[in-house]
């Protein structure tokens, strides 16, 4: 079901039974598609299976002992001049 904003904010809680119990309900701005509101049990399903952010970053790629050794022995001195 669509909504105009206004009729969004004046009646959540039915929005919200209706998200519950029909499911995605779309919320316009002028005439144009701005939100949707899901059911908790809907949003949990959308992302069910898709890694955090922080599981993409612990995912990368595998730094081999060349990287490691350039990192580790890397100049300790700053590149720029901290002093303000």
């Amino acid at each position: 079901m669509e909504w105009q904003l206004q009729d969004a904010k004046n009646q959540l809680s039915k929005l919200v039974q209706k998200a519950r119990h029909e499911g995605p309900q779309e919320i316009t701005v002028r005439g144009e598609q701005t939100a949707v509101v899901l059911s908790a049990r809907d949003y949990d399903a959308l992302r069910a299976g898709r890694p955090t952010f922080v599981d993409a970053l612990l995912d990368g790629p595998v730094w081999d002992d060349e990287l490691i050794e350039a990192v580790e022995t890397r100049s300790q001195t700053p590149s720029r001049d901290a002093a303000f």
